[in-house]
């Protein structure tokens, strides 16, 4: 997207970027996003196996951190959380003092990761907080502790503090923004940025629907981590609920995760190993956008709780952006942005309702091309073209003179 005349006039400078975990989809689109913007920026984020330590493509560097992310217990996390804190602290101030950032972006959970940039922050660098997530609400859903524990509360503390420390944030929903707000953040201090997909990635253009074979295929299609919160148990046992009504059905899925061998035996359990495939792990960008051009619908089958009631996904964005109808689970935060004649809901974790909504678009396809449309009209202005923009302005506020 060509700059506008504001930004072509926007200082550039030098970023540092932190991540607790590994460097993810969310995080690679606004490094690539500050990199045509002009920027130089440093990476400090965890290690995954097969990386290199150090990477270094042009005006971006990637310094991962000798500690690994590792699904686990509350200990755990505590204690990769600890690690990366010291680690990443020692790392930022070492490499500030030799050579200065001018603007250091923290991206949660967890909040407290926003003080890994005290000293650059005390030396004058401004400090830019993604809150990724709402991290008391994650850490309550995750580890069922429900939200009055003391451990929620405390984190909810250290958000509003992270906050304050930081000079500006960002959030992915209006709905997280509200829930900051509710516990004392400054409205003016928080911006809103969807996340939504890149549409130079997720082009329908460049893998265009393939022309119907002449079968009675209908192809479901899921993608990412493949773990419980996601739901996908519910969609093979949809899958299951429909094998005598559309013999055609298919549901592939792509991604890895530590559900994945648990999904297979529930295919085989219920008889639909053979309609239900999996991808070998992570494909390759272009291959999965392939595979959504294929498909007749997507499915996001996450499960709800406070969390998602805060949240998106990206795959959402991602059928959205394709062009494919989409099946969501209703969540409150998705529906303030997209309403009915646009996706088509169903009750989270109910299989018999994801059937009926499964087959409700199979015997109607006038309705599928509907919703696309629909979809495509709503998604205008929440293209990431768009919200690229908005989380510039954040950065050129942070980097101006007059701050």
């Amino acid at each position: 997207m060509p700059p506008t005349p504001e930004r072509e006039r926007s200082r550039t400078g030098r970023v540092c970027a932190i991540r607790q975990f590994p460097f993810d989809t969310h995080l690679r689109r606004e490094v690539e996003t500050m990199l045509e913007a002009g920027h130089e920026v440093e990476v400090v984020c965890m290690w995954r196996p097969g990386e290199p330590r150090r990477e270094c493509r042009g005006r971006l560097t990637i310094w991962r951190m000798p500690l690994t992310h590792r699904r686990g217990n509350a200990g755990r996390y505590v204690f990769e959380h600890s690690a990366f804190v010291l680690l990443a602290a020692l790392w930022v101030t070492v490499r500030h003092l030799r050579r200065r950032f001018d603007l250091v972006q923290v991206n949660s959970p967890p909040d407290s990761l926003a003080f890994v940039a005290a000293v650059p922050k005390l030396m004058g660098a401004p400090v830019l907080l993604d809150l990724v997530e709402c991290t008391p609400e994650f850490f309550a859903t995750r580890f069922g502790t429900g939200t009055g524990h003391p451990l929620v509360r405390l984190l909810e503390r250290v958000e509003q503090l992270a906050i304050r420390f930081a000079d500006r944030a960002i959030t992915g929903t209006a709905q997280m923004r509200e829930r900051f707000v509710s516990r004392g953040a400054d409205p003016a201090s928080i911006d809103v940025v969807l996340n939504a997909s890149d549409e130079r990635v997720f082009d329908p253009s460049k893998a265009p629907v393939a022309a119907p074979d002449g079968d009675e295929r209908f192809t479901l299609i899921s993608h990412g981590s493949i773990e419980p919160r996601y739901g996908l148990d519910t969609i093979v046992r949809a899958v299951a609920l429909l094998a005598g009504e559309l013999p055609g059905l298919r549901f592939e899925v792509y991604g890895e995760g530590s559900h994945r061998e648990e999904l297979r035996r529930l295919a085989a359990e219920l008889g639909v190993d053979d309609r239900v495939t999996f991808s070998d792990g992570f494909v390759p960008i272009d291959e999965l956008v392939a595979a959504i051009a294929r498909a007749d619908a997507g499915v996001v089958a996450v499960r709800r709780d406070p969390f998602r009631d805060l949240t998106h996904t990206n795959k959402m964005f991602d059928f959205v952006a394709m062009r494919r109808p989409a099946i969501v689970s209703w969540t409150q935060s998705v529906a303030d942005y997209f309403d009915d004649s646009a996706l088509q809901f169903f009750r989270s974790g109910d299989p018999e309702d994801l059937a009926r909504a499964v087959a409700e678009l199979h015997r109607d396809p006038e309705r599928r091309e509907r919703m696309v449309r629909r979809s495509a009209e709503l998604h205008e202005r929440y293209r990431w073209s768009r919200q690229r923009e908005v989380y510039l302005g954040a950065i050129d506020r942070l980097l101006s003179p007059g701050r």
